[in-house]
């Protein structure tokens, strides 16, 4: 299998450490390309017909897309438990929280670096934020239990979220009153998966 890559993207992290956590990161080769919202490099359009990252391509079967399709995919390979039936719900939620502060965080930087400067909308920067603080705020209060219990892949895309958020984010200062989701992320980023795949600029 080859997985196309880019070294700052949250959501392949979400993938390369889903690899890690399930065994199978040496069963893959990675394929670093330069993929942009306005210029797709081709490989990742023939994968992808949304031009986006991470795509993974089967020998056998054709590419599979979106990291919540391939992270699926390759916990139902490995037998890995990371969705787990009994609590399924509660983790496909937090999957999806994740993603959505990554969306949000993901088009600020697009406003910031693909729009030409007097066409920058400040007001849709920070519309986009309030996404994020209200979801850092919903897991700080309702989901700690969930965190502090047996790893899934809610775990797993919540740590590569918050630490998106350190990386291209860090002057918003998160963990201000995130005391409980801040103490959780300092150990989780400690993992070997997450050391491992630490983004790149």
């Amino acid at each position: 299998m080859k997985l196309l890559t880019s070294a700052a993207s949250p959501f392949v992290r979400k993938v390369l450490v889903t690899l890690h956590e399930t065994g199978q990161i040496d069963e893959v080769e990675t394929i670093d390309v330069h993929n942009t919202p306005l210029a797709p490099h081709p490989a990742v359009a023939a994968a992808n017909p949304t031009g986006k990252i991470p795509a993974l391509i089967r020998s056998d079967a054709p590419a599979l897309y979106d990291s919540r399709v391939i992270c699926r995919y390759l916990d139902h390979r490995a037998e890995a438990g990371l969705y787990p039936e009994n609590r399924i719900w509660d983790t496909l939620t937090l999957e999806a929280t994740a993603d959505g502060i990554l969306d949000a965080a993901v088009l600020i930087i697009y406003e910031e670096r693909f729009r030409p400067t007097e066409k920058v909308s400040m007001e849709w920067i920070e519309g986009q934020w309030t996404k994020v603080s209200r979801a850092l705020d919903a897991l700080n209060t309702r989901w700690m239990s969930h965190l502090n219990g047996r790893m899934d892949m809610g775990h797993i895309a919540i740590g590569c979220a918050l630490g998106y958020l350190d990386f291209r984010h860090d002057a918003r200062q998160w963990r201000t009153g995130r005391d409980a989701l801040a103490g959780w992320y300092a150990g989780f980023a400690e993992r070997p998966s997450m050391l491992a795949t630490a983004p790149k600029a």
